[in-house]
């Protein structure tokens, strides 16, 4: 379902991780501040937003929505056809997926979800153990 992923932070804008065979290595602090910024998210709905320099729609904004915080977009403009890409928070971090071609955005968010409660779950026995 999902062709490629990154963990990212906002302070300072920061790639922390990524899958080494996909795009989002290449994401830039630009990028990260902009998705990730709380203030003027509305313009996006306008402008787009690019991601490791593929330009993306953005469908639904939800990421500082409590109990939700996800974001979906979809790549445009590309001759392999659109991909569906979902951002959720988990914490002061931010997991990004992007689906494999075909892939509709309400399951990669739901996958998104589900990953990020795992994360969330790894962190609370982790700080169990101090």
């Amino acid at each position: 379902m999902c062709c490629d992923a990154a963990i990212i932070t906002n302070s300072p804008p920061w790639l922390l991780a990524s899958y080494p065979e996909g795009n989002l290595f290449q994401l830039t602090q630009e990028e990260i501040q902009i998705l990730l910024a709380r203030e003027g998210r509305e313009k996006l709905f306008l402008q787009g937003i690019t991601l490791a320099g593929t330009k993306c729609l953005l469908i639904r904004d939800n990421l500082y929505t409590e109990g939700n915080n996800t974001m979906d977009l979809r790549t445009k403009g590309q001759s392999r056809g659109s991909q569906a890409v979902t951002v959720v928070q988990i914490e002061s971090v931010y997991l990004v997926v992007v689906g494999q071609k075909g892939t509709e955005g309400g399951p990669l968010n739901l996958k998104a979800f589900e990953m990020a409660g795992y994360i969330r779950e790894a962190i609370r026995q982790h700080m169990a153990h101090f």
